[in-house]
């Protein structure tokens, strides 16, 4: 691994990729080879810091950095949500929870020694951060990670969507960004079906919920789009696997009759709601539904989704790759999925070179720009 002058003065650049990053990490160094062509010698072959954490028959690890990250500005890339990764305790093999994937990324900043000029912890989808606010007499796990992790030394914390971005003043002092994959979303949607007609006539914006509203009013606004929302009844007198059941959705907004309509969410956890959604989108007789959420769990599997699919309640879902797919999912043929690793190579960039982001954080001008060359092609 080497760097030139000119490249270490803003800082050597390197990368971890924890457990079950490895694919995203790998397309994330070609991106970093292909933006510092320019800057980097012949011989170097990557920007990825070897790292290994070994664990114990009782289930404790320790990690190991195989290569010096002196001066090194260090960007760690993690999934607190790949059960796909496991490890064996007495004999048995167990899925990686995400107290299993945060432990390790700080065992991994622990073995730096405070060696590293500067530490980017990427979160994709933030630890605990569904726990981020207090209503009873419980926990705020995610500002306590987010603490930590600032206690620690890191000096900065990218994650995507957010589930609360205010969770952030938490840690007032540390640099923490919540990137929206809106544009990425809206490409692959035009690539997937190029007569889609992205106006207000003909398409629409549908929250699932009130709390996804505030993304859902982002899209309507790029887009000019209408915009319509859900919101749930629950039943607050029973929790069920740590929720209130939802008794019944209702709509709020125009008439959606023979409109294609686009769902947007932060994520699908189970499922069951965004089923729900587009079953009650159908009954009022929309067109197309298709389905935008940035991290795509499906927790109690996809068998749901086929169904919803088979029955012609929607058309498509697109997620990203930033958290674990199952081969199961990936294989669906309503599935689609929403590259993120230029993405990513695109901030650890600017970031190393110690220039602002704002451009890649508010993209208005790249989502203009292939609207226009969309509508100048429909023409």
């Amino acid at each position: 691994m080497g760097t030139t002058e000119k490249s270490y003065d803003l800082g050597r650049l390197g990368v971890i990729g924890m457990r079950g990053c490895e694919e995203m990490t790998c397309r994330v160094n070609e991106h970093l080879k292909k933006f510092n062509e320019d800057n980097i010698d012949g011989n170097f072959e990557t920007f990825i810091i070897p790292i290994n954490c070994p664990r114990f028959g009782t289930g404790e690890a320790k990690a190991m950095i195989m290569h010096s990250i002196r001066t090194y500005d260090i960007y760690i890339i993690m999934d607190a949500f790949n059960y796909g990764v496991t490890y064996n305790m007495y004999g048995q093999e167990r899925p990686m929870s995400p107290d299993d994937h945060y432990q390790d990324v700080k065992r991994i900043i622990a073995a730096m020694g405070g060696k590293a000029k500067r530490i980017t912890v990427i979160m994709p989808m933030l630890y605990e951060g569904r726990q981020h606010k207090r209503v009873a007499r419980e926990s705020l796990d995610c500002a306590l990670m987010l603490q930590e992790l600032s206690n620690m030394g890191v000096s900065n914390i990218i994650t995507f969507d957010a589930h609360d971005a205010r969770v952030q003043n938490s840690i007032p002092l540390c640099g923490f960004e919540n990137v929206h994959p809106t544009y990425q979303m809206i490409k692959a949607c035009l690539k997937y079906d190029e007569k889609i007609i992205l106006d207000k006539e003909n398409t629409m914006i549908v929250s699932p919920d009130e709390g996804a509203m505030g993304r859902c009013m982002y899209y309507s606004s790029v887009l000019g789009m209408n915009l319509g929302t859900f919101y749930k009844r629950r039943d607050y007198s029973t929790i069920i696997n740590g929720k209130n059941p939802i008794v019944a959705h209702e709509f709020l907004g125009n008439d959606i009759e023979g409109k294609d309509i686009i769902v947007v969410d932060d994520m699908i956890a189970s499922g069951e709601s965004m089923v729900d959604v587009c079953r009650e989108l159908k009954a009022r007789k929309a067109n197309k539904v298709i389905v935008f959420a940035t991290f795509g769990l499906f927790t109690e599997g996809i068998e749901k989704f086929n169904k919803a699919n088979e029955e012609g309640l929607f058309d498509a879902v697109f997620t990203t790759n930033l958290v674990y797919r199952s081969p199961e999912l990936k294989a669906a043929p309503w599935y689609h999925e929403v590259d993120m690793s230029k993405y990513i190579a695109l901030i650890i960039k600017q970031l190393n070179d110690e220039t602002s982001i704002s451009n890649l954080l508010t993209p208005i001008s790249r989502i203009e720009r292939i609207l226009d060359k969309y509508r100048n092609k429909a023409q």
